[in-house]
This record gives C-alpha cells, structure tokens and sequence, in this order.
C-alpha cells in the first residue's frame, strides 16, 4: 500500500484506541509509537513471519508482536469494515450491472461467488472432525464465500466454521441469501431474451445447486451456442479467482496455512486483510483492474432498485415464499436458457 494509505490506518487506529497511543510504560520510560505496532502487525500479515521476525528492527518483543497483530486486525475490522466490508447498495448493485455488461457481456450479472478453502494447521485435535471438508485431504479446513466484481473488489465474506466444512453447508448458512429472502436485498429487474426475471444472479462453478440467483457454466456443450456460453462464463467467472489470487499475493498469512490456534482471531485476521485490500484497490482506482470502458450495454440493460418495503421484514409467508423462489431449479434452467441465448444474439450482431 502507499505511504498515505499507511498513515491514514494507523492515525485512524491511534485516535480511536488507547492500544496504540505511545505512553510511557511502568517504568516510565516512552513505549512503542503506533508506527512500530502497525508495521509489525501489517509485515506479520504481508509475509507470514514469526512474531519474533522483525523484533530486532522494530524492537518489539514476540509476545507484544502477537497483541499488536491481534488489536490491529480487530481495530480495521471496527474502523474500516462498515466501509469497506459491506453488502452492496443499490447504486452499487446499478454499477455492477453497468461494469459487467460492457466488459463481460453479462448485464444482469452482480458477481462471481466462490468458496476458498484454507487449511487450518494448528487445529486442536477435538475440533479436528468438525472442521474437515475432504478438500486436500483431511486436514482441517475453514471455508471463506468470496464475492469479487471485475474491479477486483471483494463485497461479500463470510466464514463457514460450523460443522463439516463445505461449500454446500457454507451456502445453506450464507448471510447473502439470507437477506435476499427477509427483504434486505435490493430489487433486480431485467430483460434476457425477451423474457423478464426478477432476481440478481452470480456466476458459479458446477458444485453450486441448480437456483435462479446461479449462472453455471455447461460442461460438455453439444453445440456452438452452448460452447460460446461456457466460454464467457468461465473467462467472466475468473474475477473472483483473481481477486482471491491478489488477496493472498498481498497478504502472505492467508496463502499458506494459518497457525492460529481460535476461529475468532482467524476470522478477524482473514476480514482485516479483506478489508486492508479493498481500501488498496479504490486507493489505485480503476487502473488497478485493468479493463477498458466500452459501449453501454444493450437492451437486456438490468436496474436495480430499493427493496419495495426497504426495513420492513418481510412475513413468514412472504419470507417463505421467497426462499421457495430463490430455489426453483425451473426458473434456474430457464435463466441459463435465456442467457445462453442472450449472449449468442449479442455475439451475431
């Protein structure tokens, strides 16, 4: 990160906690200036050293290293996350629909979703059954829902730590569906092939259920329509690959296998970095991405909108009939029908 980008977290964490205010210690002597204990906190996280790393050129002890790791992760997580770490808005969700159909031609389309697997080393062995998913073999393992846009930017995290780990069960207890279906998600209205949908959608990869709010791609397509399709699904689904791919080259500690020993500081430590590069991200602008503004989007041009009832819960009726909705593989496999019709007629013109 810049120099500025730098200076701006560690005033922000200075004037809100008294952690990282420099007072003298017992014996009255000056201790550690919040320079020193973000930077040891933040090289801790960008290259997955020892506590005791850079205690010679930063003098600061093993033991205070891990706090300073531990008060810092939480401290950007408190400042930073509403900001940072936050369901998309409306407008957001309007920008989305604008970036992904004119670089991808998917114009309905609000992101990639993916689950990251992170093989967790120092498990306790009680735990060590709860928290296998098969991935990688039996190693425990926690599972992060990744949702990124082309920008690289990444909205939506959640921690899947309960049970046997999975991108299946992580799906069932996901918070981003949850919201959809109490009413807190903004309306998405749009027009694929002539015909009218009304539910926003990811693009996923073949493991993911057969719902309307899922593009996935086709596996062994018998035609060239179907072959096209898959095509620009796997290359637009390639975002959230990217942005997770850019996550762990920044921060070395979520690359390789974490050594903490509690879910909460590896959560806390996984958010922190989410957050710490998204903040990278609109710092570099839109360069950082690398895409190229071409034309608007066509006619299937999708809108989204404030829910109906914005803060109104919906009823157990309602909420029922919309979790029953959101998992129709009907409406799910004519979606994929539209779009892959969408996406030729654009191609032909």
């Amino acid at each position: 990160m810049r120099r500025e980008l730098f200076l701006h977290i560690a005033t922000s964490l200075s004037a809100r906690y008294e952690y990282f205010q420099q007072r003298p210690d017992c014996s009255g002597r000056t201790g550690l200036s919040p320079l020193q204990k973000c930077t040891y906190a933040i090289r801790q996280l960008a290259y997955d050293g020892g506590a005791d790393m850079f205690d010679e050129y930063l003098h600061v002890a093993e033991t205070t290293g891990r706090e300073c790791m531990k008060y810092f992760c939480k401290g950007v997580i408190e400042t930073f996350g509403a900001t940072y770490l936050r369901s998309p808005t409306p407008a957001d969700c309007q920008g989305l629909l604008d970036l992904h159909g004119r670089v991808h031609g998917f114009p309905e389309m609000l992101g990639s979703i993916d689950c990251m697997h992170w093989q967790w080393k120092n498990c306790p062995t009680a735990w060590r059954g709860q928290y296998t998913s098969g991935y990688k073999g039996t190693h425990p393992t926690i599972i992060l829902e990744v949702v990124a846009d082309q920008r690289l930017w990444i909205w939506h995290a959640y921690f899947g730590v309960a049970g046997s780990n999975n991108d299946i069960n992580v799906l069932q207890s996901s918070p981003l569906f949850n919201d959809q279906c109490r009413g807190q998600g903004p309306t998405i209205n749009f027009v694929a092939n002539g015909n009218h949908h009304e539910m926003g959608y990811y693009l996923a990869d073949g493991i993911y259920p057969r719902w309307p709010v899922f593009v996935k791609t086709i596996r062994c397509p018998t035609d060239p329509k179907r072959a096209h399709f898959a095509q620009r699904q796997e290359a637009a689904r390639k975002d959230v690959e990217r942005a997770v791919g850019v996550l762990q080259a920044r921060w070395a500690v979520v690359k390789g296998p974490t050594r903490l020993f509690y879910p909460d500081c590896i959560a806390d430590l996984m958010y922190a970095c989410i957050i710490m590069h998204n903040m990278i991200v609109e710092d570099e602008g839109a360069g950082v991405a690398n895409w190229v503004d071409e034309d608007a989007a066509g006619s299937s041009h999708g809108v989204a909108s404030d829910p109906v009832e914005q803060g109104v819960p919906h009823g157990e009726a309602q909420r029922l009939r919309t979790f029953v909705t959101t998992r129709q593989e009907e409406a799910h496999l004519r979606l994929q029908h539209d779009m892959i019709e969408e996406i030729w007629a654009h191609r032909t013109r």
